[in-house]
């Protein structure tokens, strides 16, 4: 199996030297800032980004998830896969957990339409496959996208 390498920088600059180190491994980029993330599915080689969904604010009608159509079409062109974040499903409290899930939701309805890859990444809590699958059949995965998990 090979090395996965998580890189949480705040710059473009920072970004590309500790993706650039990393080569020969997967790497899972993971930022709170909606401009860096598109910077980074455009210019740079990641595997997987992942979308922060706690401490976000929701628009008057519609939530603000992280993930639109124009960085969907990106990351189905440079074939990059969406993580959602495990860890913050897990240590939420209930009223932000139920944002969380409904942000994520809206992700999957997106990944559906572009035909995406969605996966759950996990740092502090290990789960069992079987669960994470079932989670995702909850939150409306389709069966394609389950199996892949």
């Amino acid at each position: 199996m090979q090395e996965t390498i998580l890189v949480q920088e705040t710059t473009f600059e920072k970004t590309r030297k500790a993706i650039n180190k990393s080569k020969e491994k997967i790497i899972i980029f993971s930022s709170n800032n909606d401009e860096l993330n598109r910077k980074v599915l455009e210019k740079l080689k990641i595997n997987i980004l992942l979308l922060n969904q706690s401490k976000r604010k929701d628009f008057q009608k519609q939530r603000n998830s992280g993930l639109n159509h124009v960085l969907a079409t990106i990351a189905k062109k440079n074939n990059i896969v969406i993580g959602i974040n495990l860890d913050e499903i897990i240590e939420a409290k209930p009223k932000e957990k139920s944002e969380i899930i409904s942000r994520i939701a809206q992700n999957i309805k997106l990944c559906n339409k572009n035909k995406l890859k969605m996966k759950f990444i996990s740092i502090k809590h290990s789960r069992n496959i079987y669960d994470l699958k079932s989670l995702g059949l909850i939150l409306k995965m389709p069966t394609w996208m389950v199996k892949e998990i």
